[in-house]
């Protein structure tokens, strides 16, 4: 998320050149799951540890441990309201995540997000997550914020402090790897599967931590855009090489507004486009092969005038699926608590973002599973377009679970 504001306070880069796009507005019927879309550039391909590498003749097809294998089977046997539960992930306090545990049971839950910050031990953490996970029929994606700096969900003697973003972006790439790789390390050891890291977004220099969410925490890699893609490219080598898959957040950027999503009704981008140098790190980290991206909640007129980004299909479906050729998991920012997304009902948010092309939907209150569930469900029985959606977006997240190991068939 923008950094859980309420939690807090409570190398070398293709400089990609686009093609012209129609960027379609949002309506309320869901989009097709198959949209005409322009002729599409190149984008880096995967790249070393060290950064993005230079060119490739086709789009990115991000990585999956099985295309149409263990996920597909599984899905096949679901229902709608279990397909319905795997496009959820739902909030639970770190220190106390078995609380949870009758959601996951009933409502066949997709995924977890442990909220908050603990200085509990490895075992302690890693005995609640495996209790977690017994409760529920299909494994659930476990995450948390562990960027560094001011966000880091779990800290004491067997979490070491992690530096911010911006510290580790200023120093050696060899640090900034080995920083991660370990932190990574100590997470895939107690269960949690994936970090809602990192933060592909760029502050420029002369706003700093006049950017409420991202600058004034430290937690953006940079100002130059290139070099904080070459530094993204690192981590989601670096985490994903451990078994924790990553989250490239906040697409389509957060470094540029004056206000935190979490905490303003409406935040505004007025000069992000579709072929903004300011991408860049986001396309350096789907070149890695991030495992899934995260749709932030505020506006960008540029590219849709009408819908915040996470349920703006120009933003999910046009420009990041057709694009740049995107194909992993999509997941919300906070649909729950954040005053950004609050103009509509709990359940209405959750369609929305499936509808206009978003997987998994992330809330931090638990009180929002079932009219997110009975919403999404409801909506599937009413237009066979959107059920094939919900089909398409938990597949996807059977398909990141099948990459971190956790399916069997």
């Amino acid at each position: 998320m923008t950094s859980r504001v309420r939690w807090l306070s409570a190398g070398v880069v293709l400089l990609v050149v686009f093609a012209g796009v129609v960027i379609r507005r949002a309506v309320a019927d869901p989009p097709a799951v198959s949209r005409a879309l322009p002729s599409l550039p190149a984008v880096p391909s995967a790249p070393s540890a060290s950064g993005p590498g230079l060119g490739a003749s086709a789009r990115v097809a991000t990585p999956s441990a099985s295309p149409a294998g263990c996920a597909d089977v599984i899905l096949a046997g679901f229902s709608v309201r279990q397909r319905a539960g795997q496009v959820l992930m739902i909030g639970t306090p770190v220190d106390s995540p078995r609380d949870l545990g009758g959601v996951v049971a009933r409502q066949d839950l997709g995924g977890v997000f442990l909220a908050g910050r603990s200085t509990r031990s490895a075992a302690a953490l890693r005995g609640d997550i495996t209790g977690l996970q017994s409760r529920a029929d299909t494994p659930l994606l476990v995450a948390l914020d562990q960027e560094g700096g001011s966000v880091q969900t779990l800290k004491g003697g067997d979490f070491p402090l992690i530096p911010s973003a911006q510290r580790l972006g200023a120093g050696p790439r060899a640090k900034l790897r080995g920083t991660v790789r370990d932190s990574a390390r100590r997470l895939a050891g107690i269960g949690v599967t994936m970090n809602l890291a990192p933060v592909a977004d760029t502050v420029p220099a002369e706003l700093g931590e006049g950017n409420p969410p991202i600058g004034a925490f430290h937690r953006q890699y940079g100002s130059d855009p290139d070099a904080v893609a070459e530094d993204i490219a690192t981590v989601v080598a670096a985490s994903q090489d451990v078994e924790v898959l990553t989250v490239l957040k906040h697409f389509p950027g957060l470094g540029r507004v004056r206000a935190n999503t979490d905490t303003a009704v409406r935040v505004v981008d007025a000069r992000t486009t579709e072929d903004d140098p300011y991408l860049k790190p986001f396309v350096a980290g789907i070149g890695a092969g991030s495992a899934a991206v995260m749709i932030s909640s505020a506006t960008y007129p540029k590219l849709d005038r009408s819908s915040i980004a996470a349920y703006s299909a120009p933003i999910i479906t046009d420009l990041l699926r057709g694009r740049l050729g995107y194909s992993g998991l999509v997941m919300s920012d906070d649909l729950g608590a954040a005053d950004a997304a609050a103009s509509l009902p709990a359940g209405e948010r959750a369609v929305r973002f499936v509808a206009a092309g978003g997987d998994l939907v992330l809330t931090i209150r638990p009180q929002d599973a079932a009219p997110m569930s009975a919403s999404l469900v409801a909506a599937a029985h009413k237009s066979p377009v959107f059920a094939g959606r919900l089909t398409e977006a938990a597949r996807h997240v059977l398909r990141a679970k099948d990459r971190a190991g956790l399916l069997k068939c």
